[in-house]
């Protein structure tokens, strides 16, 4: 097994099969993943039961409430994509269930059907976000904790990110679900609950403002936070091939999926793992 450290975010891992994995293979890719916050995988064949096998050798597994699931395997979600849709899922950056008072703690994505060109995912380090910031700053923002929230993204008053009116909807559903979800807090700045590093905690999509700040003063923080995290320093855009696996750490990372492929089908299995509280 072989571990390459990418730039910006991430590590690619070679010379494995994840059907068949030792105890110590898989706790040196728990490490990598603990570490990188993202980590690759290519030349896999995973059939949806060994998907299903992988993921629960890591935590319980969380069926999402909002998107679509697979037919014959409610365990996984499926990120769709069809010829005839303009929008895709996930075309901004965001951290998956940050809106959750337990977030999850991470993703593990499959690719099935790809473009022949485009698709390709945008991964940022939320370590590094947090580790270059100044001073001055990582003491403004020192104890503060964020509102989260889904009903802007998933309930009845309008997905911003993940539009569901084009051709041959029904991807996201459940708006009622999202409308009485209450909002939730976390801290701005997390101490990661496997790696003990801290990592910024606010996003785009979900973090709607800063508790016991005014909504000005909100938005002018998270938006100064935002523009420092987005630094090209902090990222790296991963290619999907065939047989491809992608296994992020929401409460180390942001991704965003690049909707750059119009005319072609994109068909991928996403399996969310259950997470813990964070401090």
């Amino acid at each position: 097994m072989q571990i390459e450290t990418l730039p910006g975010v991430g590590a690619e891992i070679t010379g494995i099969d994840l059907k068949t994995l030792t105890d110590a293979e898989f706790d040196a890719i728990r490490q990598a993943y603990a570490d990188h916050g993202v980590i690759f995988f290519r030349d896999q064949d995973l059939t949806e039961d060994d998907h299903i096998a992988f993921a629960e050798r890591w935590a319980p597994i969380n069926v999402n409430r909002f998107f679509a699931a697979h037919p014959d395997y409610p365990q996984i979600a499926m990120v769709a994509k069809e010829k005839d849709q303009k929008d895709n899922i996930g075309g901004g950056w965001h951290t998956d269930h940050s809106y959750d008072e337990e977030p999850a703690m991470g993703s593990i994505l499959v690719a099935r059907e790809l473009p022949e060109r485009g698709g390709d995912t945008m991964f940022a380090s939320m370590y590094r976000a947090y580790e270059t910031l100044d001073d001055a700053m990582k003491k403004e923002i020192e104890g503060l904790r964020a509102v989260h929230s889904a009903k802007h993204i998933f309930g009845s008053s309008g997905a911003t990110y993940y539009n569901t009116t084009d051709a041959g909807g029904n991807r996201i559903g459940n708006a009622a679900a999202a409308d009485v979800l209450a909002d939730v807090t976390h801290p701005v700045v997390i101490t990661h609950p496997l790696s003990g590093k801290k990592a910024l905690y606010v996003n785009p999509a979900f973090t709607v403002k800063i508790a016991g700040k005014t909504d000005e003063q909100s938005q002018a923080l998270l938006s100064r936070l935002y523009a420092h995290a987005m630094d090209q320093a902090h990222a790296y855009r991963f290619k999907w091939q065939p047989g491809s696996i992608a296994f992020w750490d929401n409460r180390s990372t942001w991704h965003w999926a690049m909707n750059d492929y119009h005319g072609h089908r994109r068909i991928m299995h996403r399996i969310t793992l259950e997470g813990c509280a964070l401090n």
